[in-house]
């Protein structure tokens, strides 16, 4: 089925650090089972800014053991809705809430003996606290190692949460701070976690020994970490990343993909909540699929439109499309036909596209 927002009361918020809180929501009893989910997965957040629907995705921070369901909130210098979340919203508030997706995580069984390591980097730390602590209080033979990157101490979210962890699972959890911008003692904990940062971390974790890899953070380091690791030969199913891009911002290393030269306009159907409907979408236009039906007044799930959240995922029935970026697909999911909606344009004369089919 497509996804759709559920209205969902506000039950506690949390200061974290001067620039991040947390939002925690009362999941009525009808909806628990429609908003269960995995360590590391996100939702989609709905709230009206000015007579405009403003949508932002944002990782689930706590943990399925728990009986929670919280986001944390990064606030962006002239972000629309991190702004508007710090002046307006409060305990007892009503917001739009899509149920849980992602595949940032693995499944976690009490039998496992693994060895895990996250890297995170500023408000990437959000999943990785719900998967490490996932992992800690269900593997009791498992260990696993943090690497998270901040600007100074004071900006390290869920500080006191991360140090509980640390207290309690002293001898199956390393937690290694680094700061680009407060000097240490120790130089492996001043700098970007890039390369260099990487090849000092060697003398504390044995790369070719880790079971599972989670990386998370702005893009620039996810895919330095993620590249460092293929290029030691990590097999890429131990290695699972997500990304950090502001919502409808393109990537910045990954080509767009060339528009269709061919003249004309392309038949474009749409499968929604057992429902159909179609429209005409010039070849060659660089508008994507997902805006060319929101256009024509469609209500399809979406949240980034930069290729990273998966909310717009749809499964492409008939036709040929091509996708500009496509960071929160894996290629098995490509090759089964799945599209993002929000990079895709067609390049056939006719292009079926099926949102209840996730």
């Amino acid at each position: 089925m497509s996804l759709r927002f559920y209205p969902l009361t506000i039950k506690e918020i949390n200061q974290e650090t001067s620039e991040c809180i947390s939002i925690s929501f009362h999941i009525p009893e009808d909806l628990k089972e429609i908003f269960a989910y995995k360590q590391g997965q996100n939702v989609t957040i709905k709230t009206n800014i000015n007579g405009e629907d403003v949508r932002r995705t944002y990782s689930l921070c706590s943990t399925p053991l728990s009986n929670e369901f919280r986001v944390a909130i990064k606030l962006l210098e002239g972000g629309l809705f991190s702004n508007y979340v710090y002046k307006n919203f409060n305990v007892g508030d009503v917001l739009d809430v899509m149920p849980p997706i992602g595949k940032f995580y693995t499944e976690v069984h009490a039998n496992n003996t693994k060895n895990y390591v996250a890297f995170a980097a500023g408000s990437g730390i959000t999943p990785i606290m719900s998967i490490i602590k996932t992992i800690l209080l269900t593997e009791p033979n498992s260990k696993v190692t943090l690497v998270y990157g901040n600007k100074k101490n004071n900006s390290i979210i869920f500080k006191e949460d991360i140090h509980a962890l640390k207290n309690k699972f002293l001898q199956r959890f390393q937690l290694i701070h680094t700061f680009s911008r407060e000097q240490t003692d120790a130089p492996i904990n001043f700098g970007r976690i890039d390369v260099n940062k990487l090849n000092q971390l060697s003398s504390l974790i044995q790369y070719n020994n880790v079971d599972e890899f989670f990386i998370c953070g702005p893009e620039e380091m996810t895919i330095c970490v993620k590249n460092f690791l293929e290029a030691k030969n990590i097999h890429k199913q131990k290695i699972h990343f997500e990304l950090f891009i502001a919502s409808g911002a393109k990537s910045t290393i990954t080509k767009k993909a060339t528009i269709s030269t061919k003249t004309g306009d392309a038949a474009i159907y749409v499968k929604v909540d057992g429902r159909s409907f179609n429209f005409n979408l010039p070849n060659n236009s660089n508008i994507s699929i997902l805006d060319a039906a929101i256009q024509q007044g469609a209500d399809l799930p979406y949240s980034c439109k930069g290729g990273v959240c998966t909310t717009c995922k749809a499964k492409l029935i008939e036709g040929k499309v091509e996708m500009d970026v496509h960071w929160g697909l894996e290629q098995e999911e490509i090759d089964k036909g799945y599209i993002l909606t929000c990079q895709s344009h067609p390049i056939t004369e006719k292009v079926v596209v099926d949102f209840d089919q996730r």
